[in-house]
């Protein structure tokens, strides 16, 4: 990606979206399904960026978070009622550095977030610490289903896995966005680990009065 590209822009209420998450949203707003319609005539992608105000109903730059993600609509579907259901998969975080406005929709002016290169003895050690730790979390958590713990398995790339861990802890909106807000993925994991870390105490001391 170079910086100055330029995608439709779609503004999220009460979620944020993470690279590498599928997930399906269902649209209301005329400017939001018009942003869709922008992006199914070019290459299907789209930015996806959280409002700061969830009953904000047409948000300008302000209103909206800084990083966002850019996504590839796989799916989209007309509903009787006028919304439509788009299926939608994170692909690279990046800044939205300006909005304007193209019929009828916000076009977002993006500009590209560095990701590092970490060596693969510390990827290794990153991913096999951060998933230990999100392992001891799943056991004592009622919150996040076991099968998840099967999901992650596999990922090998410490970013993808702290987003993937991301998504599926209960947090408020806020606190998404802030992991999503951190790029060098060193200090991701550790703000995960440490958030991870204060929940298994808090559950460690319910488990021992119960």
């Amino acid at each position: 990606m170079t910086d100055g590209l330029k995608l439709p822009l779609l503004p999220l209420r009460d979620v944020v979206i993470y690279p590498h998450m599928v997930i399906p949203l269902f649209v209301g707003r005329e400017r939001s399904i018009q942003a869709l319609e922008l992006a199914m005539i070019a290459d299907k992608q789209i930015f996806l960026v959280s409002q700061r105000d969830a009953a904000e109903d047409d948000p300008r730059q302000s209103g909206l978070y800084t990083i966002g993600t850019i996504a590839q609509v796989l799916q989209l579907l007309k509903l009787p009622d006028g919304t439509v259901k788009v299926l939608v998969e994170g692909l690279r975080r990046a800044e939205l550095s300006d909005l304007t406005e193209s019929e009828g929709a916000f076009v977002a002016v993006l500009s590209e977030v560095a990701s590092e290169d970490l060596t693969r003895a510390d990827a290794e050690v990153l991913t096999r610490t951060l998933f230990n730790q999100f392992d001891q979390y799943v056991k004592l958590s009622k919150k996040v289903a076991a099968e998840v713990l099967t999901s992650v398995t596999g990922i090998d790339d410490p970013s993808r896995l702290a987003d993937t861990i991301a998504a599926h802890l209960s947090l408020r909106l806020e606190e998404k966005q802030a992991i999503l807000d951190i790029l060098p993925v060193q200090a991701r994991v550790e703000h995960l680990m440490a958030l991870m870390e204060s929940e298994i105490d808090i559950l460690k001391v319910e488990k021992r009065i119960r």
